[in-house]
């Protein structure tokens, strides 16, 4: 089992600290939410967390490996997977080989290997019957899927997943959910940040509450929802899941 860890980091903006003193734990197998009100600074931990924001304090470790000041793909290698909000597709591509292009990066695989890592990762997926069709001509579930199979073909430990349930249909989010919990059985450690509160809470084992900058609780929903600051700042008093 490994533990991603993000210990004390802190962030400032010329006089503005938007991140001060977060730390949270993700093992194996475990979805966790990264939850909090517009600018309170979860986007930031996040991007510190994947490594496109460098943390002006703090650490990010894989179990004892520190990765605090490696670059995003140097995260990549050593098990961080990273799917963004925005469509990451190559449009102009079919699904196969946007899976491929990322198989590609795998050294320590033959053709042969990629191939069969290939028409595995399209059967988990249930995107066989898509392979050939091009990124701009796939739904908003379908894309997600891609994405999510184009993530898991680097063979992380843990995925980090920035809005995942952002922009796609209510039928979709039940599809994403399960993918989730599919990621979860594999033993991967699931990391998600979604302005769909509702969703992510029902979704993670534990949730951490930012705002302004801070942790303010961390738990499970029935622990988050009770917290009364988190009513105050957050989530209001008539929010139920």
């Amino acid at each position: 089992m490994a533990t991603l860890k993000a210990q004390h980091l802190a962030k400032s903006y010329k006089s503005r600290q938007v991140v001060r003193d977060v730390s949270l734990s993700i093992d194996s197998g475990q979805i966790v939410g990264l939850l909090g009100p517009n600018g309170a600074g979860k986007t930031t931990c996040f991007y510190m967390i994947v490594g496109l924001v460098q943390a002006d304090q703090g650490r990010v470790l894989i179990d004892d490996l520190d990765v605090s000041h490696q670059p995003m793909h140097g995260r990549a290698k050593a098990g961080i997977g990273y799917l963004p909000q925005e469509a990451s597709i190559f449009r102009k591509l079919s699904v196969a080989d946007n899976i491929m292009a990322i198989l590609e990066t795998r050294k320590e695989l033959d053709k042969a290997g990629r191939r069969k890592e290939l028409e595995s990762l399209l059967q988990e997926f249930h995107i066989s019957h898509i392979r050939d069709n091009l990124g701009m001509s796939l739904s908003g579930g379908e894309r997600r899927r891609v994405e999510i199979a184009r993530a898991l073909a680097t063979n992380p430990k843990f995925i980090l997943l920035d809005e995942p349930f952002a922009g796609v249909d209510p039928i979709s989010v039940g599809d994403i959910k399960q993918i989730i919990h599919h990621l979860k059985a594999k033993g991967i450690g699931v990391l998600i940040t979604d302005h769909n509160v509702r969703e992510t809470l029902d979704i993670c084992e534990t949730a951490y509450i930012v705002n302004d900058g801070q942790l303010i609780a961390e738990g499970d929903s029935a622990t988050i929802l009770a917290n009364d600051l988190v009513k105050e700042v957050y989530l209001g008093h008539e929010f139920r899941l």
